[in-house]
């Protein structure tokens, strides 16, 4: 496994700047997201990194070496796409050894057979690896499409939203897969997702874009507790943050905010403000307060066995609040 550095790195299509002098430092054995909505520059900031695009300015390294004039081949990076991309008339055995039969790599076909199986087992699909790729459940076949990654022992894994295409139970079931693969082989991986909750239980360090910039880096619970940004504070967490006027709340703000930050969990009741319940919403280990107050939407937690109902009235107050400029950029 090996360090990725990114050093000013841009890179534009056109007149679209896709990727704007990033710096983001990639440390050896982490597992890093980045995080971001459609065209933040996210899979081309893997792109880049891959060699499968060429980087208009800046450098980039793995391992300590520069790869700006490396093919792909050369970099020594395994890529999963959103996409299976598997052979249909292949076995998964096959699928997982095709990799290691590339010319370049001229791997003995006993050491193959080695690590197709020790990868199948890694993943839990030992008993799958005579069947053919068309006979798997698509998270079967998202497996092997990580397998076929996992096999090569590259010095970085780059997977770009490789369980977008998955319901949501298989992407709960791989979301806990892929840490436990990480921390069993220790790999270096930088992940792409547009889904904060991939962010929040795999990362151990999150990148949030917002349109080609890297605005914050550091590990879910830093970003998640101190956001730089009231965009980096409205990408993770699960109710979204509540992004208010100042004086809405008795909320204390200082001089210059123009927004106030209340995560859910920091809204007090019993107490402050007029709030009407407009929904309760029981999601089983949690239950959400939907309110209004004056024209604004309030979302906060309560009691899992509250009484209330829409139409009441309740007091909310803030607690731990955090806040923004005019910009949107953090003031304390």
């Amino acid at each position: 496994m090996a360090e990725v550095q990114l050093q000013g790195v841009s890179k534009s299509f056109k007149s679209t700047k896709a990727v704007i002098e990033m710096d983001m430092t990639v440390p050896n054995g982490a597992f890093v997201v980045l995080l971001g909505p459609t065209g933040a520059g996210k899979t081309t900031t893997l792109r880049l990194i891959a060699g499968l695009e060429k980087a208009d300015s800046g450098d980039i390294r793995i391992g300590g070496e520069t790869v700006n004039t490396l093919t792909p081949a050369q970099r020594d990076v395994a890529m999963v796409f959103q996409q299976y991309s598997l052979y249909p008339h292949m076995s998964v055995r096959d699928n997982l050894a095709f990799p290691l039969r590339s010319p370049i790599l001229k791997t003995p076909e006993d050491e193959i057979a080695r690590k197709v199986q020790d990868v199948a087992d890694v993943l839990h699909i030992p008993h799958k690896l005579d069947n053919k790729a068309t006979e798997l459940s698509g998270g079967e076949m998202q497996r092997v499409s990580i397998g076929r990654a996992l096999v090569r022992d590259p010095s970085i894994y780059l997977m770009d939203e490789p369980l977008s295409s998955l319901d949501a139970k298989l992407r709960a079931d791989l979301r806990v897969e892929l840490k436990r693969i990480h921390a069993e082989m220790a790999a270096t991986l930088l992940y792409v997702t547009h889904d904060q909750i991939e962010a929040m239980t795999m990362a151990t360090h999150v990148g949030v874009l917002d349109e080609g910039r890297l605005v914050q880096f550091g590990t879910p619970r830093e970003i998640y507790q101190n956001p730089s940004t009231a965009y980096v504070a409205a990408r993770l967490g699960q109710p979204r943050i509540n992004l208010l006027p100042v004086g809405l709340l008795d909320d204390n703000a200082p001089p210059g905010a123009s927004q106030v930050g209340l995560r859910p969990e920091n809204i007090r009741q019993g107490s402050g403000r007029d709030a009407v319940v407009v929904r309760v919403e029981h999601l089983g280990d949690q239950t959400r307060l939907h309110l209004k107050v004056s024209d604004h939407d309030v979302v906060t937690l309560t009691d899992p066995h509250t009484s209330l109902a829409p139409g009441q009235t309740i007091q909310i107050a803030p607690d731990n609040p955090v806040f923004f400029d005019a910009e949107g950029a953090r003031i304390t």
